[in-house]
């Protein structure tokens, strides 16, 4: 199981490559080989998955029933908005335009490992939808963690 924590902050190249933290990249599975896939995050962000956590996410949307209009449509916005990528020999993913667009990333990025899976912000974005109050991070610290 892949395991990602901290923050970086990252540079994007002109032709939209990224150079993964050598412990973001350190801590693939060795199974994902060299792809990983990329998908437009719920809020304007990016999101890296191990091939290995994206197909649990894939299996759960895809059998989702074609006949049902509300799964069509999480099924097409879902799978519209992801990519698989390599990892080329110098640890760079080369980030697919609309994407770069689509998460308002340029010159810079902030890479924080989430978990399971990494998101790619641009500097301003992330800090608009960052906790700026303690008590508040701390309240729901305690409403999720104390159930």
């Amino acid at each position: 199981m892949a395991f990602f924590t901290s923050e970086y902050e990252c540079k994007i190249d002109a032709k939209g490559r990224l150079v993964l933290p050598a412990k973001i990249k350190a801590n693939l599975p060795e199974s994902s080989g060299n792809e990983i896939v990329v998908r437009r995050g719920f809020e304007p962000c990016l999101i890296i998955y191990p091939m290995i956590e994206y197909k649990k996410i894939y299996s759960k949307i895809a059998g989702l029933s074609e006949f049902n209009e509300e799964y069509r449509k999480l099924q097409r916005n879902f799978f519209r908005g992801s990519s698989v990528v390599e990892i080329d020999n110098s640890g760079r993913i080369l980030i697919p335009k609309l994407m770069l667009g689509y998460a308002q990333l340029e010159k810079d990025a902030v890479v924080v490992g989430m978990g399971n899976k990494i998101e790619i912000w641009s500097p301003a974005l992330f800090e608009q939808h960052l906790i700026s109050d303690p008590a508040e991070f701390s309240k729901l610290a305690q409403k999720y963690l104390d159930e």
